[in-house]
């Protein structure tokens, strides 16, 4: 894979709906999203389009290049092109790389989604060893803010410098990919922020349309063989509001949630009422937290896990005192034995 630039555009930050997000978007700019249209194009859902499926173009936008068994086609409203998920790496090949200084994991074809003007790519991969008949256990990784997953994949991020921790998240992937997860990590709208908590009807958001369609995509085999019944949700900040919401708004899909760095499906930094009476059905859910994180204070998390606990919920709580607004150097292992726990 080639060498790639990342940019940032100023024009990425007007309408920012709160300053800690606003600071986020802005140390997060060396690790922002930028991808060429080349990975926009390998699979797309809806509307209408002509080409090749299946193989994919090659793309610096975090997919490998593409050359899967599907055919040539057409694909009408509703429809998927090249939805044959052939792997454009060896079978069994490791699509991680990690060293104690520096982490990268390689997607296969990006797919795209689209609904409308809306269209979100979601990178992806299957575990290395393929054995077996049985479908994998799957978990879907929500983007923080401004950090997606066009710079999370496909790039080698170092452990010293990459902003927010991202080099254990990259860990993370590794880890569930390894001991049999696939991983799916789709993108925000624009690749910004997830609409679970910026002050609008989720009901009637564009992250409403996106996250069934995606979720009918892993249930018809889009992403490999994939069970549908074992389906898991981790994310860091705005992707652990949105973690959050998978319970809110979704009940009965997720076996379990990890959240990092965030609190409620609605709440923001420290604008947080979490309700007294949580979904009766809502997962065990894992929270990791920095006690020094001024974007996202602790003690919203702190309230929702002790909410969780009193109506008899499976919680866990892992705190790291010294640590900020983070990936937690833990939450490759923490985060794994949660799910394998469920």
């Amino acid at each position: 894979m080639s060498d790639r630039v990342l940019h940032c555009e100023s024009s990425r930050f007007s309408g920012v709906h709160s300053l800690a997000v606003l600071g986020l978007a802005l140390g997060a700019c060396a690790g922002a999203r930028a991808g060429d249209d080349g990975a926009r194009a390998d699979v797309r859902v809806g509307g209408e389009l002509d080409g090749a499926g299946g193989g994919g173009a090659a793309g610096t936008g975090g997919g490998a290049a593409g050359t899967g068994a599907g055919g040539t086609g057409h694909a009408g409203a509703g429809g998927t092109e090249g939805t044959d998920s052939g792997s454009s790496e060896d079978a069994g090949a490791n699509p991680c790389s990690v060293t104690d200084t520096a982490a990268m994991c390689t997607s296969r074809p990006v797919l795209t989604i689209v609904s409308g003007a809306d269209a979100r790519r979601i990178y992806w991969n299957e575990p290395p060893r393929q054995g077996g008949p049985s479908p994998f256990p799957l978990v879907i990784l929500f983007q923080g803010s401004f950090f997606g997953p066009s710079g999370t994949w496909g790039v080698s991020l170092p452990k010293a410098t990459t902003p927010f921790g991202g080099y254990y998240q990259v860990v993370l992937v590794a880890k569930l990919l390894e001991i049999g997860f696939i991983v799916v990590q789709p993108e925000a709208q624009g690749g910004l922020f997830w609409n679970t908590n910026n002050g609008s009807d989720y009901d009637t958001s564009p992250d409403s349309v996106f996250i069934p369609r995606l979720l009918a995509e892993i249930e018809k085999g889009t992403f490999g063989r994939a069970d549908a019944t074992r389906l898991y949700a981790t994310g860091i900040s705005s992707g652990g509001y949105m973690t959050s919401r998978m319970a809110v708004s979704y009940a009965g899909r997720f076996r379990a949630l990890a959240i990092e760095s965030g609190s409620y499906a609605s709440c923001l930094g420290p604008l947080c009422v979490v309700p007294s009476v949580l979904p009766a059905d809502h997962p065990p859910t894992l929270f990791l937290h920095g006690g020094a994180d001024t974007t996202v204070p602790i003690a919203t998390a702190q309230d929702y896990y002790r909410k969780l606990q009193a109506q008899g919920i499976e919680a866990k709580f892992v705190e790291a005192p010294a640590a900020s607004h983070q990936w937690l150097d833990t939450a490759p292992e923490d985060v794994t034995n949660w799910f394998l726990a469920h």
